[in-house]
């Protein structure tokens, strides 16, 4: 049997609605090397991998400083239990981030992958209540749209009808306060400008963030904390908010004693300019999660970061002990692989390269706006993405049944890209590695596949 055929047999993947997966006549694309930012399939095709491999490839596959340091440590051990045992690779490894993040009193819980990581924050902040004796502030405040993973904490926390609808009834509560993102912003009384994106002309009047101050004196001495991931909700549809909002977010919080937990599962280790999207707004937060690009996306390692506030309500008796875990936490040859991954950043420069990389994105971007049903081009750093309309002047959006979105990365695929679009916002989040002509590449794909698509 070949890949694809035992593919069907066996594989039920994420995400992917197998009626259509395992249709006759579909031939699944079958990966099975990278370089750089090149996947090749079983047939010996090269695409351009568009979206890093669903967001976790920093500086490409196969990068052998990352490669290297996985085989020193397979030589010594590739894992052994965190539960009452420590190991010199995690332990440098939570130093390391809290280097980087800035946020040097914080402790370092590490777990497997973004849903980890937020499910570990939501219980901490929870637990940590109680054992303040705050144990009226129950409620966490997250933005409409919200998407933190797939854990029954981390869908509670989100509001995403179209991932979570169908496991209503196994969440918890939690308040929902609107999103800033402009272009759909129902206060934004702008009309959509060709060039520009909707951030840059917005009018209003930080109703938003005015929601957010009324939600938290609403609920009082029973909000907890705010969820939110800054700048970016990726699987919102790559919305991204005004600056200033994450800044005013922080303050409404700090003021009423409520907890700012950020997802920097997406937007951190350089994708949106700084080393972690919060660093820009210069705020501290009390829990931040980690994970997709902590390993150079090879290997799943996550990190949540707490504030000694929070942490030092854990200091008490047996009972007071935070019960959470995972078999693989601190995995050593994780840490090691997050440990090279981190000293590129240095030795390559990584995020002055990005800043020219994201400039050279943004002039390649331009064209889309042509395109008659381009309604927005947003861009931060080396994250783009571009809504496709029905019509330009009301927003209106395809049927979501047409897949205008899926219809147009399939189409890109003749001309050798590998992306997925969120919804009808299509994605390009390319890897660090990618050179001046493979960023022309990529855009020149998606360019054809929207064109032949939706003929201009």
């Amino acid at each position: 049997m070949t890949p694809a055929d035992l593919d069907r047999r066996y594989i039920w993947h994420p995400f992917t609605q197998m009626r259509d997966w395992n249709a006759p006549g579909h031939q699944p694309l079958v990966i099975v090397e990278g370089r750089g930012a090149l996947l090749r399939t079983d047939d010996g095709r090269d695409y351009l991998d568009g979206n890093s491999s669903i967001w976790t490839n920093l500086h490409g596959h196969r990068r052998s400083e990352i490669d290297q340091a996985i085989r020193d440590q397979l030589g010594r051990i590739a894992h052994s239990s965190f539960l009452g045992l420590t190991n010199d690779v995690a332990v440098r490894l939570a130093r390391e981030l809290t280097e980087v993040t800035q946020l040097h009193e914080h402790k370092v819980f590490f777990s497997d992958d973004g849903s980890t990581a937020i499910e570990a924050a939501l219980k901490m902040v929870h637990q940590a209540r109680i054992q303040r004796g705050e144990k009226t502030r129950k409620a966490f405040v997250s933005l409409t749209s919200g998407y933190h993973g797939d854990t029954v904490g981390a869908m509670s926390a989100g509001h995403s009808a179209v991932f979570h609808a169908a496991y209503k009834t196994l969440l918890f509560e939690s308040r929902e306060v609107m999103s800033p993102a402009c272009y759909r912003c129902p206060h934004n009384r702008a009309k959509p400008v060709r060039g520009s994106d909707a951030r840059a002309t917005r009018q209003c009047d930080w109703e938003c963030a005015g929601e957010l101050v009324s939600a938290l004196d609403t609920l009082g001495e029973q909000a907890s904390a705010l969820v939110l991931e800054p700048r970016i909700q990726g699987a919102a549809g790559m919305t991204m908010h005004p600056r200033g909002y994450l800044e005013k977010a922080a303050a409404a919080c700090c003021e009423r004693g409520v907890w700012l937990v950020l997802d920097e599962v997406m937007t951190g280790f350089g994708r949106t300019g700084p080393m972690f999207a919060f660093q820009d707004e210069k705020i501290t937060p009390d829990l931040v999660a980690l994970a997709k690009g902590l390993t150079g996306g090879y290997l799943p390692v996550a990190a949540t970061l707490a504030s000694p506030e929070i942490f030092d309500a854990f200091l008490g008796g047996y009972a007071e002990t935070f019960f959470h875990g995972h078999s693989y936490t601190g995995n050593a040859l994780g840490c090691a692989a997050a440990l090279a991954n981190l000293g590129i950043f240095e030795t390559d420069q990584t995020l002055q390269k990005n800043a020219v990389l994201a400039e050279k994105l943004t002039r390649l971007l331009a064209k889309f706006w042509d395109h008659p049903h381009v309604g927005d081009v947003r861009q931060e750093g080396l994250i783009c993405g571009i809504e496709i309309v029905a019509d330009f002047v009301s927003r209106r959006p395809f049927p979501i049944e047409e897949r205008t979105g899926h219809r147009i990365c399939h189409a890109a695929r003749k001309h050798g890209l590998l992306t997925r679009p969120v919804g009808d916002v299509l994605v390009l989040m390319p890897p660090y590695c990618v050179t001046d002509d493979q960023l022309a590449q990529m855009t020149d794909a998606l360019w054809r596949g929207l064109c032949e698509v939706l003929p201009p």
